[in-house]
């Protein structure tokens, strides 16, 4: 897709460029993947016990690890090879992540991270895919994610998802779902939990997010329930008598002023929070969502 600069009311369109060095973009994107896939650091190309070397680890928001890859020539078969990493990843305990999270992040931080070691992803990253690389990632039933790059004028870098996949989604999926859900038997219990009209206005607020666009990822975890593009932009909490969203670190059209900040000392990502108790709060609530959302595209 075409990118274009705007001057004076003219769009003038920028020009694709090479990247001069093949761990330039490696290393731009260690350097800001909490901004560009919302994960945290962990690892450059980590040695693993067979002897090869995983470009880069991380773990994203919501604990999942995360192996990434980076496919540098037209022929590399970088899927394969994300894979062969991933299976020697599911051979390691728990414990092993625990120490490298402690390691990189400190021990404050790490105890904050809830590791989802059942659900890891791969991601690729490249300037192009074959027809065979965008095949794999159909029938193979796991988190298998591609992504290409671009470098363009001024410093301009995009990052555009090529596909996505899910592992139970994919396994169990509905015919009319608009969106992949995972673990959906998740959701369920998460909203035992809550009262008659709280479970309502869940559900309705889901279902208008995965009406903003069709990309949209459901994801639930031990916690809440998360959205995401490329990057989470809510994280819905289910309680008996409210829900509790957390929302990207912007500054909000906020008219009410019912969109609060987490403090700093606690470090998290999603730092905005708002609480949503009637439906008037759910549907001033969505009005949130949806600048949050914005924020990932």
């Amino acid at each position: 897709m075409p990118i274009f600069k705007k001057n004076n009311n003219k769009l003038t369109k920028l020009s694709a460029i090479a990247i001069s060095k093949e761990k330039e973009l490696q290393q731009l994107v260690e350097e800001n993947l909490a901004e560009v896939l919302d994960m945290h650091f962990i690892e450059t190309e980590y040695t693993t016990t067979f002897g090869g070397r995983i470009d880069t680890l991380a773990i994203d928001s919501n604990g999942a690890p995360v192996i990434i890859e980076y496919k540098r020539n037209k022929n590399d078969n970088v899927i394969n090879q994300a894979l062969s990493y991933l299976k020697w990843l599911q051979a390691q305990k728990q414990e092993f992540l625990e120490m490298l999270l402690i390691k990189r992040l400190g021990s404050e931080k790490a105890k904050s991270i809830a590791i989802d070691w059942k659900n890891p992803r791969v991601v690729c990253i490249a300037e192009s895919y074959s027809k065979f690389d965008i095949d794999t990632v159909e029938v193979i039933p796991m988190r298998i994610e591609l992504f290409r790059y671009r470098f363009y004028d001024e410093g301009i870098f995009s990052l555009e998802p090529v596909g996505t996949t899910e592992q139970i989604a994919k396994l169990d999926k509905p015919a009319s779902a608009k969106v992949p859900v995972v673990i959906e038997s998740s959701v369920d219990n998460l909203l035992l939990k809550a009262n008659k009209n709280i479970v309502e206005l869940f559900n309705e607020i889901r279902s208008r997010i995965i009406e903003i666009d069709e990309n949209i990822i459901q994801k639930a975890t031990a916690l809440y329930v998360a959205y995401r593009v490329t990057k989470n932009f809510a994280e819905i909490h289910i309680g008996k008598n409210q829900l509790k969203i957390f929302m990207r670190p912007i500054q909000y059209e906020d008219p009410e002023q019912k969109v609060d900040k987490i403090p700093e000392g606690y470090n998290w990502t999603m730092d905005r929070r708002i609480y949503v108790k009637t439906e008037t709060d759910m549907k001033y609530a969505l009005k949130m969502i949806e600048q949050s959302y914005k924020d990932v595209l």
